[in-house]
């Protein structure tokens, strides 16, 4: 079902100047394929068509980049299971998270089809004070002009998608460098982008080391850099990336509370769903599981009793819920912090043990609040439970992070949840639900260590275009 060799996209045409870059199955550890890899020159040559291609794209009608955004759908909807099949085998996400992600994929150029239509801006009064009378103001927004985007591997397509399908709504010319263990899905996307009429140079999709990538960060022609990865590459980034416009989607250590007036047997596969979907590698995966005292050996053994159900294996078969992590130093490094959470005097309620990059669903309680593994970004199926008994120490608890992307609270309190959405230092409540939940239109971003800005399609669309303000003077004399 899979090639053995797939291009990169330099200018929106396929190349195949090399196949350097051998992409692993991640349950297997063989070589499922290879893929062209950029180097310096050819990341150069990207952003000089970008840069090219910034006037004919903001010269393309709504109309027509609704057309291209539309094809997309149609194609992928066409491809819906080579697109599942590929994210299964290159990430290790199981089939069952992978048709989900395509679904997203879909939606979120769906959405992005519908937005860029909608690009309006507003006539505003300028007559505040005697000095403006006879003034007039219009503004609208234009494309910032070239964006470059770096994706992580967690999910290629839909991460990948909320930078691609915003930035062709608004008519802005991309470079896009895929993360280098799953770069198929975004070379995909360039398969179908190239069957449409966007101006040569509209795109490049181009996989490279991190080494030989700087000028994703640091070129001045670039006007935008939208980056989703570890907090510590960010932040680099941001520094390093001169006056550009900067949006990071970085990691956290999601909480969830579960409160004493939860409807327990929902929030259990909720819970469970949010700790270990993917193998937990997902930012606003649920870390920290929070429970009132009233319910909370209850609910203790209902996660154990449920987690030691789940069915860890091949990724492709659709009863597997648990995949292997991305790479086997990753399932190392977790299964370190496991041991050091119970050296420290937590205790392990289930899993903990490892096989190569498959690591079972694992739960703890009573961890000291200094371990790694309650401070940190696990990523990975791995999830920390803690007791209390005051909501607003609850809150605090979930404050207490350098973290703050999402959380969630399970209560039918209404006067709880106005408190959660107040005081709770993230960038989004989810209530009776786990901070996991996103929808792909929705205001999506994180606050502390977790990022700087927004997605979700429009709110994308916002940092992707500058307002042009208009002035108009009516001269007294006129009739």
């Amino acid at each position: 079902m899979l090639k053995s060799v797939y291009p990169l996209y330099l200018n929106s045409v396929a190349q195949q100047p090399n196949a350097n870059l051998a992409v692993t199955d991640k349950f297997t550890g063989e070589v499922a394929f290879h893929v062209a890899q950029a180097d310096a020159a050819t990341i150069d040559a990207a952003i000089r068509g970008a840069v090219e291609a910034a006037e004919p794209m903001a010269r393309m009608a709504s109309y027509e980049r609704q057309a291209v955004l539309t094809h997309c759908v149609t194609r992928f909807t066409e491809r819906f299971d080579e697109l599942a099949y590929a994210l299964c085998v290159e990430a290790g996400k199981p089939i069952k998270d992978s048709e989900g992600e395509v679904g997203r994929l879909i939606d979120t150029f769906r959405i992005a089809a519908e937005e860029s239509v909608r690009m309006t801006g507003e006539v505003q009064s300028l007559d505040i004070s005697a000095r403006a009378k006879g003034y007039q103001g219009i503004w609208k927004r234009v494309p910032i002009g070239p964006c470059s985007f770096i994706s992580p591997f967690n999910f290629p397509l839909n991460l990948a998608a909320h930078k691609i399908a915003p930035a062709l709504a608004v008519g802005c010319p991309f470079v896009m460098k895929p993360a280098s263990r799953t770069p198929l899905g975004a070379i995909i996307i360039g398969e179908v982008l190239a069957e449409t009429d966007l101006p040569k140079g509209a795109f490049s999709i181009l996989p490279a080391s991190r080494d030989g990538a700087d000028l994703f960060t640091t070129d001045d022609r670039l006007k935008l850099l939208s980056f989703t990865g570890s907090p510590d590459v960010g932040w680099d980034l941001k520094a390093r990336c001169g006056k550009k416009k900067v949006v990071l989607e970085l990691g956290g250590n999601a909480a969830v509370i579960v409160d004493a007036d939860a409807d327990l047997d929902d929030a259990l596969e909720r819970v469970i769903f949010g700790a270990f979907y993917q193998s937990g590698q997902s930012c606003i995966g649920v870390q920290r599981i929070i429970i009132h005292a009233d319910v909370y050996d209850r609910f203790r053994d209902m996660l154990v009793a449920r987690t030691k159900t789940l069915v860890a294996g091949d990724p492709k078969r659709h009863d597997t819920f648990i995949g292997p992590m991305i790479h086997v130093k990753e399932a190392t490094r977790l299964e370190t912090w496991i041991n050091e959470a119970v050296t420290a005097g937590g205790t392990l309620l289930c899993g903990g043990n490892r096989e190569g990059a498959m690591l079972a669903a694992t739960l703890l309680e009573a961890v000291p609040a200094h371990t790694k593994i309650v401070t940190e970004e696990a990523f990975g199926p791995v999830a920390v439970l803690s007791r209390f008994t005051d909501f607003n120490a609850a809150l605090a608890e979930v404050n207490a992070s350098k973290f703050g992307l999402q959380a969630g609270v399970f209560t039918r309190d209404l006067f709880k949840m106005f408190d959660a959405w107040d005081h709770l230092v993230v960038g989004g409540v989810v209530i009776n639900d786990v901070p996991s939940y996103r929808v792909d239109n929705m205001p999506y971003g994180g606050v502390k260590d977790s990022g700087l800005g927004r997605e979700g399609v429009c709110f994308a669309m916002e940092d992707m275009t500058e307002i042009h303000n208009l002035v108009i003077r009516r001269p007294k004399e006129a009739p």
